[in-house]
């Protein structure tokens, strides 16, 4: 099966580049025929020099790709897709409009964005991400989940299957 683009996940602050919500996404996209990397973030914590190596990537690319992000990651990823054009953006417990941090809340893409967020996220209150799927239009869904929706991974897998197909081929 030919690739129907490129997948890029970016982590979030605590965890790295392949743990387990990105290896079970990453799994239903390569049975789609997606091309998948995941960027390695560990060790920096600025969420801007996260979005200046996310964006360096995506502009190498010969079309532009699909974002997922999760925490911090979805901020990253959510902030290179208001600058760049990409095909789309799954986000899962993104990391908006956080205490301190509210100024920095990405514009809205210009792409589908789908938003899954816990109910019982004690990390990143789930209303951010009501006020961020507001501001841009998203699909949202609210599980009974914690931050890190490892307890969610089979519907997490069916939103971002249902998520791809909606995105579709690329065109030729």
């Amino acid at each position: 099966m030919a690739a129907s683009g490129q997948l890029c996940f970016a982590h979030g602050k605590e965890s790295g580049p392949w743990g387990t919500k990105i290896q079970a996404l990453a799994e239903v996209a390569r049975e789609r025929g997606w091309a998948v990397a995941s960027l390695d973030f560990q060790g920096m914590d600025d969420p801007q020099a996260r979005v200046a190596k996310l964006a360096a990537y995506v502009r190498e690319l010969a079309a532009p790709p699909l974002l997922a992000g999760s925490s911090m990651g979805g901020f990253v990823a959510a902030a290179v897709a208001a600058a760049l054009p990409v095909r789309g953006l799954f986000l899962m417990a993104p990391a908006f409009y956080v205490p301190g941090y509210e100024q920095y809340v990405p514009l809205p893409p210009r792409c589908p964005v789908t938003i899954v967020h816990g109910w019982r996220d004690d990390v990143v209150p789930w209303e951010g991400s009501v006020r961020y799927a507001a501001a841009c239009r998203a699909q949202l869904t609210l599980l009974d989940g914690d931050h890190r929706l490892t307890a969610n991974l089979p519907q997490l897998a069916r939103l971002f299957a249902l998520f791809l197909g909606e995105i579709g081929e690329v065109p030729a």
